[in-house]
């Protein structure tokens, strides 16, 4: 058994025996796109509520109307099978709209952050080429002031408050006798913008206008992937309805779903399991522009969730709501955690509050996202990122090597699917360095399996520290220093030295009131991890650079300690 690669015993798939009954081992996946998911849904739903903004609802056959109005006045602008279409909103109605209306023309959806600065943004244009874009009108003018040789033909304002019930733009304080007005006449929304309304007052596309293929690609969605610059990746209808269909098996959902979308949909996490999944369903679907626990508990007196994708940060944010204002969350009867670790005394709390469960998966963009999550059942391992999905294949492999490692050993962990994406935008160099020439996926993950199948990820590959010729991964000494009760949390990062040796280096957010005391931190450590790991400097910080999904940021934490020269202090 000692000589037996960990490749001969995953290729048994030996986690199927923690799937629940009517999780299949494979898919049955359709021929068709994800605008046929959503017509499907439409002819099937139509009178039930599709989207939910701030309490105003939107039934599916209402969103179905607005989709082939949409896809007909982007057509009128010369979109295209295969264009780029830019959308560049927060979580609202007409982010939803936008984005099947792209769909139903073939193009493409490219997905932008609307809090990213007019530098971010232009970088991004430049490389995918896209002429039309869908605005927040807020934020319109870091589109229309963009240099003229990116050739933006059209650009479509939202102003996103219109899909606001009348009381609660009455008490933004919203001038709604000039709204009606502009609405009437159809006026700008931001100057050198086409309005929101106008787009969606064109006649519906007619019926026989060619629709996409499952292979054909449906979205750019940009992120740093496994080797750091910023590069879209192509995902096809298949990959990302591939990732809707999983879900459906996995957490045994119906169409009485009522799914909230905290989670930003220009992110992979709320893209798939907001929109995709919930609209595959004819579920609900609660949206929320920006994640604030008032709104989340606010939203829950009207329709309360039964599946909520989140973060950890957000999950604890909204316990803490509820206990303060005597709210009660049993009903949630299942909520996901992603991209981030899942502290396991945050699941009791959860639980014990809702009744439900409260699972963690894992995943990454250029899988759509989805890879492996907690089975719903006893079955499921606390700590761990779960098991594969259905139809999903993972290797462990030595990164250097590229040789599958011996089993009980660590591994990068190596991904084959249907979720698969087929590559980076215009990055053939980049591609190679992801996909292998037989389809298996490098996730720059490192990862152990237990004999059930259950994965841990122990690092990233590129995030290893280096120090005296031994490796440090800086989540197993990051885990040992929050064990402490006076460290909120913290992150570990090398710092080089002269020698070209790396210094293991702690940044820590401390609980109030407390001083750092870096002698007893270390000696707290010295009981947890190997004592190179141990870090030789403990600095604290107020808080912890984070992205918008509030997972650390490591390298922005190391240029942190660098550039202020915390550790001269």
């Amino acid at each position: 058994m000692a000589s037996e690669t960990s490749r001969d015993f995953l290729a048994t798939r030996p986690w199927t025996r923690s799937y629940s009954p009517d999780v299949p081992r494979d898919l049955n996946l359709p021929d068709t796109s994800l605008i046929h998911m959503l017509e499907k849904s439409v002819a099937r739903h139509g009178g039930k509520t599709a989207l939910e903004f701030f309490g105003a609802g939107m039934s599916y056959a209402e969103l179905g109307d607005q989709v082939q109005r949409a896809a007909e006045g982007l057509r009128l602008m010369g979109v295209e099978a295969g264009d780029r279409v830019a959308i560049v909103l927060p979580n609202c109605p007409q982010h939803i709209v936008a984005y099947y209306a792209v769909m139903r023309l073939g193009a493409i959806v490219v997905e932008h952050n609307p809090l990213y600065t007019a530098p971010e943004l232009r970088h991004q244009f430049e490389d995918h080429g896209a002429r039309v874009a869908v605005v927040w009108d807020k934020i319109a003018s870091r589109i229309t002031s963009m240099p003229k040789d990116l050739n933006i033909e059209h650009i479509v304002s939202v102003d996103i408050t219109a899909a606001m019930p009348l009381v609660m733009r009455s008490a933004l304080k919203l001038p709604i006798k000039k709204l009606k007005q502009q609405r009437a006449e159809l006026t700008e929304a931001a100057p050198g913008t086409v309005p929101w309304r106008k787009l969606i007052s064109a006649d519906p596309i007619r019926a026989d206008h060619r629709r996409p293929s499952a292979t054909d690609v449906a979205v750019l969605q940009y992120t740093s992937g496994t080797t750091g610059t910023p590069k879209g990746a192509m995902l096809t209808h298949r990959n990302l309805e591939s990732n809707a269909v999983m879900g459906q098996h996995w957490l045994g959902t119906t169409s009485h779903e009522v799914v909230y979308g905290v989670l930003p949909l220009f992110h992979a996490f709320g893209l798939t399991l907001g929109m995709t999944f919930a609209m595959s369903l004819g579920a609900k679907l609660v949206l929320f522009p920006t994640v604030r626990a008032d709104l989340i508990l606010k939203a829950m007196k009207k329709s309360m969730p039964t599946v909520l994708p989140a973060v950890p940060p957000v999950y604890q944010k909204v316990l803490d709501a509820a206990q303060e204002q005597g709210k009660d969350l049993s009903g949630i009867r299942v909520a996901v955690s992603g991209a981030m670790t899942l502290p396991v005394p945050l699941v009791k709390t959860w639980e014990d509050a809702t009744g439900g469960m409260l699972i963690e998966g894992y995943g990454l963009t250029e899988c759509s996202p989805l890879v492996s999550c907690n089975p719903l059942s006893d079955l499921r391992e606390a700590g761990s990122i779960g098991i594969p999905f259905p139809s999903t294949d993972i290797r462990l492999v030595n990164p250097e090597t590229c040789k599958d490692v011996a089993l009980g050993e660590e591994g990068e962990l190596w991904v084959k699917g249907p979720q698969v994406t087929q590559g980076y935008w215009k990055r053939p160099e980049e591609t190679a360095k992801l996909l292998t020439e037989d389809g298996w996926l490098r996730t720059g993950d490192i990862v152990s399996v237990d004999d059930r199948g259950f994965l841990r990820v122990v690092d990233r590959i590129k995030e290893v520290i280096i120090t005296g010729g031994f490796n440090v991964a800086p989540t197993e000494v990051e885990t040992a220093l929050k064990l402490h009760d006076s460290v909120e949390d913290a992150a570990v990062v090398g710092i080089p030295n002269d020698n070209g040796n790396e210094s293991v280096v702690a940044a820590v957010m401390l609980a109030p009131g407390v001083t750092l005391n870096e002698d007893e931190l270390r000696e707290h450590c010295y009981d947890k991890v190997t004592r190179y790991k141990v870090p030789r400097r403990i600095v604290a910080m107020d808080e912890l650079p984070r992205t918008m999904l509030g997972k650390t940021l490591r390298r922005a934490v190391k240029e942190q300690i660098i550039d202020e020269k915390l550790l001269d202090r």
